[in-house]
């Protein structure tokens, strides 16, 4: 299985939107088999080529800090699932991922210049 979080100096972004790289991570039974990053530069607020980025990967999953509305509607419209409210480090979420320890967690996002993204 192939799962995707959005990059901040190793651990996971907390706004989806904004960030220029994603680990794309390939789990095997509860291990990482593979880890590569996939630059999105170019797509900041692009919810749709964030989306068809991720897709084009083979990513099945989306373990994200805070995400808005429009993202997660449209990674889920391209088939993918999104697990929100994720928080540290990126190889330690991918392997409570695949031990089957990370569930959602609400969070919210308003957007607009002084975007505001974080866990209830």
């Amino acid at each position: 299985m192939r799962i995707a979080m959005p990059i901040d100096n190793q651990n996971v972004n907390q706004h989806f939107g904004t960030s220029s790289e994603f680990a794309v991570i390939e789990i095997e039974g509860d291990q990482i088999k593979d880890n590569k990053t996939v630059s999105a530069a170019s797509l900041a607020h692009n919810h749709g080529g964030l989306a068809g980025l991720l897709k084009n990967e083979n990513v099945e999953v989306v373990i994200v800090g805070g995400i808005g509305p429009p993202a997660q509607q449209a990674l889920e419209e391209t088939g993918m699932k999104v697990i929100t409210g994720a928080q540290g480090v990126i190889k330690d979420i991918a392997i409570m991922f695949a031990k089957g320890q990370l569930r959602s967690k609400p969070v919210s996002c308003n957007h607009g210049h002084g975007h505001s993204c974080g866990q209830h």
